[in-house]
């Protein structure tokens, strides 16, 4: 998602206006007692618990957006400017779709909001296992490209656009690493994590020929396989969802001082992103949710809260719009990933 801030009035009163309606999705209530202590929860929810010395503009933009929803009835989005909006896009990041810390394992305490969460703490965090960041060496300006998951043993899944960066296409469903450019997935890459999990990318296994979809082989034994959906959770709009994944700064696309007060300047590491499944585009071919994402999310895993099965592979998105996944259920199509070891349920 790109969370630039507009200064066009008929921008920001558009954004804020969806912002409006993904608060009162969670709850206006809800989030306001969220908001009760300020400075220790939405902060702390922010960086887990590790507050940045420069922490004052965030504490000011939500106060800003706290002040905008307790005088709802008396200040209308069309006469907001964007320290309102940066306020209220705070609010919906910090305590309406967080963006939570992993660290060795496990996720940083969520807000009131997300206290649901914590009923499935340990299936979630199963899953944390699996989820990998992909890096290169010998690429001239990237470090690393994206996130990847398993999908079946040593089988990593991402998207296509992921690997067009240290790859390319030879012939027709042959694709073949970049001369000089190697690749491995770290599974760690934690916020405070000293030893990484790494496997090498030994090759590209497969890509699809319309979804953005690449398998790459890693080893067997780095990682456990997600269960995937085939047709078995019963999805639809509105279903609790999270996304794990690396969420990057991206200065070419987002305002760096939004980013920080809402990410306290904490970048590339693994990140739990509870969110939305919202609805099904036929012309994207996707599905919408609305988890906080940012660049580096490219290739993660969107998994259903209750069943702990992946239902899609996320593969892009517009701030406070809708974020796009590729099902699941159309890889499971072509029977070509169980042959490979993937379990679909």
């Amino acid at each position: 998602m790109s969370m630039s801030i507009p200064t066009d009035p008929t921008v920001i009163a558009q954004r804020a206006q969806r912002a409006l309606q993904l608060i009162r999705s969670v709850g206006i209530d809800r989030v306001q007692a969220s908001l009760q202590n300020t400075h220790e929860v939405a902060t702390k929810a922010i960086v887990g618990g590790s507050l940045p010395e420069d922490i004052d503009p965030v504490r000011r933009s939500i106060a800003i957006g706290q002040r905008l929803l307790t005088n709802l009835d008396k200040e209308m989005p069309e006469a907001w400017g964007p320290d309102e909006l940066q306020g209220l896009e705070s609010i919906v990041v910090t305590v309406g779709r967080p963006a939570l810390l992993i660290r060795s394992d496990r996720f940083d305490l969520p807000p009131p909001t997300w206290q649901v969460l914590e009923a499935y703490r340990d299936a979630i965090q199963a899953n944390f296992a699996s989820v990998g960041r992909i890096e290169l060496a010998g690429h001239p300006s990237l470090s690393w490209v994206g996130t990847g998951f398993m999908v079946a043993p040593g089988v990593l899944a991402t998207n296509r656009h992921v690997i067009q960066e240290f790859a390319q296409q030879r012939s027709p469903g042959h694709w073949i690493m970049d001369p000089g450019i190697s690749a491995r997935v770290d599974f760690a890459e934690e916020i405070g994590t000293i030893v990484p999990r790494e496997s090498p990318v030994g090759g590209i296994i497969a890509v699809h020929n319309s979804l953005d979809v690449a398998l790459l082989e890693v080893a067997s034994s780095v990682a456990p396989a997600l269960p995937l959906d085939g047709g078995g959770v019963p999805l639809g709009p509105g279903r609790t969802s999270y996304v794990i994944g690396y969420p990057a700064l991206d200065s070419r696309r987002n305002d760096p001082a939004v980013m920080q007060s809402i990410f306290g300047n904490v970048y590339d590491v693994k990140r739990l992103q509870p969110g939305l499944l919202n609805d099904w585009s036929a012309s994207m071919q996707a599905y919408l949710h609305d988890c906080s994402t940012l660049g580096g999310n490219s290739g993660s895993c969107l998994v259903d809260l209750a069943t702990g099965v992946v239902t899609g592979v996320h593969f892009g998105g517009r701030y406070l719009e809708n974020n796009w996944a590729i099902s699941t259920r159309d890889l499971a199509g072509s029977g070509y990933l169980q042959k490979l070891g993937a379990r679909f349920v």
